[in-house]
């Protein structure tokens, strides 16, 4: 996961800070100089660490420790308002048109992830209530039509093409004219890509960008390429001008030092990031929660909003009602794992919980071992679903014939539905008063140290 190494330098860190009555001269200098090397070792440009590193030394030289926080947590605030600033301050949002369609242009090199992002950004904009169409305009890249026709076909979004067309400029054009006419009022246009940046890519990017008028020109990064992602960003700002970028792969490299540097380099607003390979996979950026993520404190609000698009809401009061009484049920099991699925991997959620990201990063959380819970599951009776405690030896053999899983994967996952209830009633608990799930009861991680796939 991007920023997995700083976020754990960072913390550790804060961690050495602990128990001293005030910060020092002498305590600001080894911070700094640990703070330049683990951005550095992020791939996070020079000149921005020199300026990031020389603006906490000013911030936080001389400061007495305000009462409410700790030394640590002095620092803490420091790096994380100066993280913030860096990643872009406040989040930026697309600039709709009054008068749709608003046409969307992706632009970068090929291989950053164009194709895939559109059909991402098309399914995040009709669940916030727009009708996309998706324009095919890399007429160059072997496939690359065919990839955004199937990524429509899955997400039941239209995709504009002109079969053997090689004029950008009318396809798009036509596509625009489209959109007006089928009450489509977002046009996201993918366009083609090079393996470099050259005056032809560019060209074609300039004539395309003055014949439709784009309200939005996004430059679409891949974050694993590091420091030469922010090169490419650079380029494509000076040469076509972009208003804003799409970091991709940021759950494929530990560094992530492209997310750090680009809005600094660039003056251009990080405005979407792509952390997973599902279609779903893609947010609107926020400096500050991503901020939050790389030191270490969770990011609560993000959960949330992927709970409430996942969860059903009258499902979840009525599962909250069962959980007062204790009636936790295997079947009830099944029905959170499913919406689990649904909200990303298991494990980018569990990091985004405060203080568990780094404590979990030896801990391996395998998506795919979902499918085969649900067979064991879906394979029991509904006696057996509501009272796991039945299921004897002569049951789980069935069991196991019936969801084509051996036995000792349907002992494990017993025991973990298990500690699954025992922990999901802690968290309800919270004195015994309101009913609502407590987190701070998880503090000790105990819990989650237990709470394992079961193969």
């Amino acid at each position: 996961m991007a920023f997995e190494g700083l976020s754990g330098k960072l913390q550790n860190l804060v961690n050495s800070l602990k128990g001293k009555a005030r910060i020092t001269e002498n305590d600001i200098k080894e911070i700094s100089r640990q703070v330049k090397l683990a951005l550095l070792e992020a791939d996070v440009n020079y000149k921005v660490v020199k300026e990031f590193t020389e603006n906490i030394s000013i911030k936080a030289n001389g400061q007495d420790v305000l009462k409410s926080l700790t030394p640590g947590q002095q620092v803490i605030k420091i790096v994380k308002d100066e993280l913030t600033e860096l990643l872009g301050s406040v989040q930026s949002k697309i600039a709709f048109s009054p008068n749709p369609p608003t046409v969307i242009m992706l632009v970068g090199l090929q291989g950053s992830g164009k194709t895939t992002s559109a059909g991402k950004l098309a399914n995040l904009l009709r669940k916030q209530g727009k009708k996309p169409m998706l324009v095919a305009c890399d007429i160059y890249r072997p496939a690359a039509i065919d990839q955004l026709q199937v990524l429509g076909k899955q997400l039941n979004i239209p995709v504009y093409t002109i079969p053997d067309s090689k004029d950008v400029v009318n396809i798009a054009s036509s596509a625009i004219r489209e959109a007006t006419i089928k009450m489509n009022d977002v046009v996201i246009v993918d366009t083609a890509g090079r393996l470099h940046i050259d005056d032809n890519l560019m060209q074609e990017l300039k004539n395309l960008k003055n014949a439709i008028r784009p309200h939005e020109i996004l430059l679409v990064v891949d974050s694993m390429t590091g420091q030469d992602a922010v090169n490419v960003a650079q380029t494509f700002n000076e040469q076509l001008g972009v208003d804003g970028v799409v970091l991709t792969k940021l759950d494929g490299d530990t560094r992530g030092g492209a997310a750090l540097s680009v809005k600094k380099v660039t003056g251009k607003p990080i405005k979407f990031s792509a952390t997973g390979e599902k279609l779903s996979d893609i947010e609107e950026f926020s400096p500050e929660r991503m901020a939050s993520r790389i030191l270490g404190m969770g990011d609560i609000m993000s959960i949330i909003e992927k709970a409430e698009e996942a969860f059903d809401e009258e499902k979840a009061v009525d599962f909250e009602k069962r959980m007062r009484k204790n009636e936790f049920t295997m079947q009830d099991y099944l029905e959170q794992l499913q919406q689990i699925k649904k909200m990303g991997s298991f494990s980018s959620i569990l990091k985004m919980l405060p203080g568990v990201g780094n404590k979990l990063k030896d801990v391996e959380f395998d998506d795919k071992e979902f499918v085969k819970m649900e067979a064991i599951i879906q394979s029991m009776t509904i006696q057996e679903r509501q009272d796991p405690k039945i299921i004897d030896g002569r049951r789980r053999k069935r069991i196991s014939l019936g969801s084509g899983r051996p036995v000792p994967e349907i002992n494990k996952l017993l025991d973990s539905f298990d500690v699954t209830k025992k922990m999901m009633k802690k968290m309800m608990s919270n004195g015994g008063k309101k009913g609502k799930m407590n987190f701070k009861d998880l503090k000790n991680m105990d819990d989650l140290k237990n709470l394992k796939m079961p193969f």
